[in-house]
């Protein structure tokens, strides 16, 4: 959920209902400025009141990248869009022509992104491959082509093309082209 805290829009990352003894009932909050990207804790008394922040959903196509400028165009109207690397933050990385992202939108503009569930990635560099590897055994850290550098099972080799889950950067599988 996303509030409105001290005029700033807030994603409650994880929340605790705590009722201490015979004192008054509060509720401890981790909360996510998304126009800053910080993170901070606040204490919630059961008498404050929380205003939930009116956000919009839009799909964003992404075009191209210029110096630090990501430039999208949204699919449902047609307008096109800048966003610099600091509002895409780690999901920078995975922006590849033409894909297609859900922006969540406050006060007009852009605030967040949300990726596809996979990526599929091609593999620039790991070590050679091992005979005896299966599934179970020991990773080894692949350089994708988009400089991302994740753990992939000892048999997969340098050129190969996997599925990445991009928001905890996992090997998932071979991509099946």
């Amino acid at each position: 959920m996303v509030i409105v805290f001290e005029g700033r829009p807030c994603r409650i990352v994880e929340f605790r209902h705590h009722t201490p003894g015979n004192l008054r009932a509060m509720v401890q909050a981790k909360l996510k400025d998304l126009t800053s990207g910080s993170n901070f804790e606040h204490r919630f008394r059961a008498d404050d009141s929380i205003e939930k922040a009116s956000m919009e959903t839009h799909e964003l196509q992404f075009m191209y990248k210029s110096g630090d400028t990501y430039h999208f165009m949204n699919t449902e109207n047609y307008d096109q869009l800048e966003m610099d690397e600091e509002t895409l933050g780690d999901n920078a990385p995975w922006m590849a022509e033409n894909m297609v992202i859900l922006a969540e939108y406050y006060d007009g503009r852009p605030i967040g992104i949300d990726l596809p569930q996979y990526v599929v990635a091609e593999i620039v560099d790991t070590a050679p491959v091992m005979k005896t590897a299966t599934k179970t055994a020991s990773s080894k850290p692949a350089k994708l082509a988009n400089g991302v550098t994740v753990n992939v099972p000892e048999f997969i080799a340098t050129g190969e093309r996997i599925r990445v889950n991009p928001a905890t950067n996992e090997y998932m599988d071979r991509a099946k082209d």
